[in-house]
């Protein structure tokens, strides 16, 4: 199983960009995708989250502008980014939690990570 993030990448302040995490291989189902991102000296935080039921949530420094969504038949999660601020910068990390093999367990797995760089 992998997660592939792209669409990362450099932009101005106030730009827009939206990249995306597809998870491949052999899994049964998706109970959850997520966005993190770690800044340089910082701890990393979740920034929105998207369950198999639909529901998301959303660091409040982001709510408003971010928008996280999937398509499912794609196996992709995307985390719609606008009104981009220098503090958004970061390295933004796709996450899951698959449901793998005979007995149905869950496993977690992290992408590679993609670089957003927002200029002032």
């Amino acid at each position: 199983v992998r997660l592939v993030e792209s669409g990362g990448g450099w932009v101005q302040s106030g730009g827009p960009l939206r990249p995306s995490c597809a998870a491949s291989g052999s899994f049964i189902q998706i109970n959850l995708m997520a966005w993190y991102r770690q800044a340089p000296g910082k701890q990393r935080e979740l920034v929105a989250d998207f369950t198999s039921g639909g529901n998301t949530n959303y660091v409040e420094s982001v709510k408003a502008r971010f928008t996280i969504s999937s398509d499912n038949a794609k196996n992709t999660v995307y985390l719609q980014m606008s009104s981009l601020k220098p503090e958004d910068t970061a390295v933004y990390y796709c996450y899951a939690v698959l449901v793998l093999g005979t007995f149905g367990h869950t496993y977690q797995y992290w992408g590679q990570g993609t670089q957003v760089t927002v200029s002032s």
